[in-house]
């Protein structure tokens, strides 16, 4: 039993199939003929405890040193193996980098999304957050915070959806703009408040310049020294940055709305050239959007102090904005879902608007 001859022949028939095994999966099987739980090397280690102490002597650290053996070419042949399998498939695998992208790229972002980042862009750098809110409102949030008295044409059913009551007997509404987002953030009574609100606003209208759903944004800032002065610029430095241009003209004619005293509406001086508009430049004047101080009754119900706070609000519409800056004639084509015109106006959705690389 101390003939240790056989155990050469085994080691030589062993690393024989080591080294004709062609991939993993048959290096494996080898493994497991020789040095699996039934294999021929582990069948003959179990023949221990059958020997003598002498033969054990002789047996033990022969079959211990074979198993250490071909664990040692088995472990080299696998590294051998999965080199070569590596070098197969970069060889087979090859990208040509210079290609253009196959299949062609179809998706495209649309031009609402596009300028919802870049406002969410071009404020961040100002130091706004972005805050949103639910598009069922109460009255309260949607009419009475905001200093809408009763019997305001805003709380017609021509202007305003209304929803059932509910149980309670409170009518909801699909909200008339964002600045329910604005009160919601106040009540939370966290100040200074520097945020924007996007989002989808409702109301009953459609036309070629309207429909019953669009999207405004809207800013506010509360905080104990913002003045007129603060909104001015920064409104200024808004329109310049979306219209990318370095000079804009603008005017602020007195208006009237119930959340803001003293209220503004904001001119831009623009020429148009084809169905978008150039900034800076022109002899004309266009209206752009509402602004003002924030109404100390707005600050009051939301439980702060319009002796001590104050502030600014703004409002525009995104979707005028994207008709104004790339050129679509007609307002209701963003919401027709045609491929043919998104594949006009779209943006690529790899291209992120930023600041430093430009917008659009």
């Amino acid at each position: 039993m101390t003939d240790t001859s056989n155990l050469d022949t085994l080691e030589a028939e062993v690393r024989s199939q080591i080294d004709g095994a062609t991939d993993e999966a048959g290096l494996d099987a080898v493994r497991v003929a020789a040095l699996g739980k039934k294999g021929s090397v582990s069948l003959m280690m179990r023949e221990l405890g059958k020997m003598s102490p002498e033969e054990r002597q002789v047996m033990g650290p022969a079959l211990n040193g074979l198993k250490t053996r071909l664990n040692d070419v088995i472990e080299a042949r696998k590294a051998d193996l999965e080199a070569a399998a590596l070098n197969a498939a970069l060889a087979s695998e090859t990208v040509d980098v210079t290609l253009p992208v196959r299949p062609e790229p179809k998706g495209s972002l649309h031009p609402i999304t596009q300028v919802m980042e870049e406002l969410a862009v071009i404020f961040a750098d100002m130091g706004f957050a972005v805050a949103e809110g639910p598009d069922v409102e109460t009255d309260f949030h949607n009419f009475t915070a905001l200093n809408f008295p009763e019997g305001h044409p805003a709380r017609d059913t021509q202007d305003t959806f209304f929803m059932k009551p509910d149980a309670e007997g409170m009518r909801k509404v699909l909200r008339t703009h964002t600045s329910p987002v604005q009160i919601r953030t106040m009540l939370e009574g966290k100040t200074p408040i520097r945020i924007i609100a996007p989002g989808r606003v409702y109301r009953c209208d459609w036309d070629q310049t309207h429909t019953p759903m669009f999207h405004q944004v809207e800013g506010l800032v509360i905080d104990k020294e913002t003045h007129m002065g603060h909104l001015k610029g920064t409104l200024m430095d808004f329109i310049a940055a979306f219209f990318e241009t370095d000079q804009v003209e603008a005017q602020f004619r007195p208006h009237h709305f119930p959340f803001t005293e003293p209220s503004a509406e904001m001119d831009v001086r623009y020429e148009r050239v084809g169905d978008a508009v150039k900034v800076g430049s022109g002899d004309k004047w266009m209206e752009i959007l509402g602004c003002g101080m924030v109404h100390p009754n707005v600050i009051r119900n939301c439980g702060l102090d319009p002796d001590e706070y104050q502030g600014f609000a703004f409002g525009m519409g995104v979707d005028r904005l994207a008709m104004l800056k790339y050129g679509a004639p007609d307002l209701r084509d963003f919401f027709n879902s045609d491929v043919r015109w998104m594949a006009h106006y779209g943006f690529s959705p790899l291209l992120q608007a930023n600041l430093a690389t430009g917008l659009s």
